[in-house]
């Protein structure tokens, strides 16, 4: 015990000393996280969207109003001798809204009207959006227009639980700080392991009485210590900062959080001991952590939606399982029931990232 407890103190000495590897571990996570959290928004505001008013009557122009008012749209006005083809095509508007004339004289006589929406559909999620904004504004403005109109028989009532404004920062903010915890963590541990085969440091653990396993658990011990200290200033970032709160009871985000900071470290001091080559191993760390984590996880679309095979591999990504923690603790507060078993895959995957750390560490040490 004596030796690990030495390795954790000689681990966060020399951290300490290293300016640059510190300011890595606590500045960089509080930046991804301000400046991710802010960036991260599937919202659709402010679509640029040129109008051309070929009936020019006030129906016409109380329809435009409707639009306008949405925070959805922007409307600009288009000169009727230019092809509204062209505003897409210069990609000076993501959408073309023509009025035909005689709108206002087939609604009067209690005709169909009918309106175009040309809409860009390069990016086709932003597309859907605005084709259910379109129909939507255009549905209240025939309400309101014709308010003797036999109504639907069955009118739903939508009530938003959990997160009544719908605001993104409340989903991808916990999001971005588990992000953040997939990625530093590993590559902290990762470099440090890597750093000692690199220099040939090494040797000098070989040739001492600590075993590899009391070697990786105080490595991994004190980079845990770190990725706690990453964490804590996230949660300041989101208290402080973004004014989120906690909902429900706290423990289970406490003890998956413990397991998930231990499973990162873990997988980079797996990466960092197979590994002799810093510049290889920070490559490794962003395959492994950066990029399964934000593909599989379940950071912007939810993880059902990945294709098979695909899908399956994102069971052994830790990330997803501390995001369905993470955000339970922020926005439904449900508790143990819904996220139970996230503790119990994160530590089943910390544990098989040391034994195979451990393993290779062991080998080494016996060939030497």
């Amino acid at each position: 015990m004596k030796r690990i407890i030495a390795q954790v103190k000689k681990e966060l000495t020399q951290l300490w000393r290293d300016r640059v590897t510190l300011a890595l571990a606590l500045v960089l996570p509080v930046l991804l996280l301000l400046l991710l959290s802010k960036a991260t928004s599937l919202s659709v505001k402010d679509i640029p969207v040129v109008v051309q008013d070929l009936d020019k009557t006030p129906m016409s122009r109380q329809y435009l109003e409707t639009v306008g008012a949405s925070l959805s749209f922007k409307l600009k006005a288009l000169p009727t001798d230019v092809s509204p083809e062209q505003s897409l095509l210069k990609n000076e508007a993501r959408a073309s809204l023509i009025i035909p004339p005689n709108f206002e004289r087939d609604l009067r006589r209690g005709q169909a009207a009918e309106v175009q929406w040309l809409i860009d559909g390069t990016d086709a999620n932003t597309a859907n959006v605005m084709r259910g904004k379109a129909a939507a504004i255009t549905q209240t403005f025939t309400a309101q227009i014709q308010p003797d109109e036999v109504q639907p028989a069955i009118k739903p009532q939508i009530r938003y639980w959990f997160n009544p404004g719908r605001e993104d920062l409340k989903y991808f903010g916990p999001g971005v700080l588990a992000f953040g915890m997939a990625m530093f963590p590993p590559l902290l541990a990762a470099l440090a392991l890597s750093r000692e085969g690199e220099l040939k440091t090494i040797l000098q653990v070989y040739v001492s009485s600590i075993t590899a396993f009391e070697y990786l658990l105080g490595k991994v011990i004190a980079y845990t210590i770190v990725a706690w200290g990453e964490w804590i200033a996230g949660m300041l970032v989101l208290f402080f900062v973004f004014g989120l709160n906690l909902a429900g009871d706290r423990t289970p985000l406490l003890v998956t959080t413990f397991f998930y900071l231990f499973c990162n470290t873990c997988f980079g001091a797996m990466l960092g001991a197979a590994i002799p080559n810093q510049a290889a191993a920070i490559q490794a760390t962003q395959l492994g952590g950066f990029l399964t984590s934000f593909l599989l996880a379940g950071y912007i679309f939810p993880v059902s939606n990945i294709p098979q095979p695909l899908r399956s591999l994102s069971y052994i990504v830790p990330m997803r399982y501390y995001l369905e923690v993470i955000r339970d603790a922020f926005l439904r507060g449900g508790g143990w029931g819904g996220v139970w078993h996230a503790p119990i895959a994160l530590a089943l995957l910390g544990g098989f990232f040391f034994w195979r750390a451990w393993s290779v560490m062991k080998d080494m040490q016996v060939k030497a």
